[in-house]
């Protein structure tokens, strides 16, 4: 009898799962949900806004020449009883702060990234390491609020004009992204092996030689996704631009021309239209604009990856 209440309770814990097996499962559950959650959640946003966004051509029936024109005000007509929705001078001048910024940036995040990493001693690293996270901690409406006091005003008494433009907004943004490229490209540089360094010092290359034609040879495809990732940053900067872009919805001909970028259109039109209404729905056609630029960047990152990838 004694045996058989043995074999009963081996078969029951058989049978029955233990208590670590059912935590093991809870996890596995609440994980699957956390990922499905997030999965729903871009895909109902990636289709919120294109369906709003592609509404300008198919419900309005704006063409493309029309929307790549150079003519914005929404409200207003042309001679031909047609929507002036040109978004051509907020494309140019989103592209050029953001790519003016980015190679503005770089010289100094990497020079400032190879002091911490490879000169520097560690009470020096560890003083910088605190002022880039400093950088990063300030919000966007105070570096707008610096720039429209000291940038806009310096601008204005050197070249003239209002001081607004393209460039007062390159010179905000480059201090923005100073500190994600300097991070990610310092991490590039630590990552690379300490053998590669003594090798190139063994064979009588100074630190400047090492440093250069090793090290950042290395590390070329972790700077460069800190480069994109910055760009990234750069493009999608809404409130420190707009405060010192100038907001003219015109076509920029120099760095002291006011004018406006995409993200500083949407947030200063955005709140004054209505749903449904051609000034709405062309907003949010700019707003896909900036949603398949962010694919792009995110794209462009993991191809630089997948090319700077070691083989195993």
């Amino acid at each position: 009898m004694q045996l058989t209440r043995t074999n009963a309770m081996i078969q029951d814990e058989l049978t029955h799962s233990s208590r670590e097996t059912r935590q093991d499962t809870r996890g596995r559950a609440l994980t699957y949900l956390s990922i499905g959650v997030v999965v729903v959640l871009v895909v109902a946003i990636i289709y919120f806004i294109a369906a709003r966004g592609v509404a300008t051509f198919t419900t309005n029936h704006v063409t493309l020449s029309e929307f790549f024109g150079t003519n914005w005000q929404p409200t207003a007509t042309d001679s031909n009883g047609r929507p002036e929705v040109g978004a051509l001078p907020m494309m140019v001048t989103s592209f050029s702060v953001t790519i003016l910024a980015a190679l503005v940036a770089t010289p100094f995040a990497l020079s400032v990234a190879m002091f911490m990493t490879d000169i520097a001693e560690r009470r020096g690293a560890k003083l910088l390491q605190a002022v880039i996270e400093l950088l990063v901690g300030i919000p966007s409406v105070v570096y707008g609020f610096i720039g429209l006091a000291v940038v806009v005003p310096f601008l204005r008494r050197l070249a003239g004009g209002t001081g607004f433009g393209i460039l007062a907004g390159t010179i905000v943004l480059c201090v923005m992204v100073l500190p994600t490229v300097t991070s990610l490209a310092a991490a590039s540089i630590r990552a690379v092996p300490l053998s590669l360094r003594q090798a190139s010092y063994a064979m009588g290359a100074t630190r400047w030689q090492t440093l250069r034609k090793v090290v950042l040879r290395a590390a070329t495809p972790g700077i460069i996704t800190a480069i994109i990732l910055g760009m990234a940053r750069a493009f999608g900067e809404a409130l420190a631009v707009q405060m010192v872009i100038g907001n003219t919805t015109v076509l920029p001909r120099g760095l002291f021309t006011p004018t406006s970028t995409l993200t500083s259109t949407l947030t200063t039109e955005m709140g004054n239209t209505v749903p449904g209404t051609l000034q709405n729905n062309v907003l949010w056609s700019l707003a896909l604009i900036l949603l398949a630029m962010s694919l792009v960047f995110n794209l462009l990152v993991r191809l630089v990856g997948r090319k700077g990838a070691l083989p195993s």
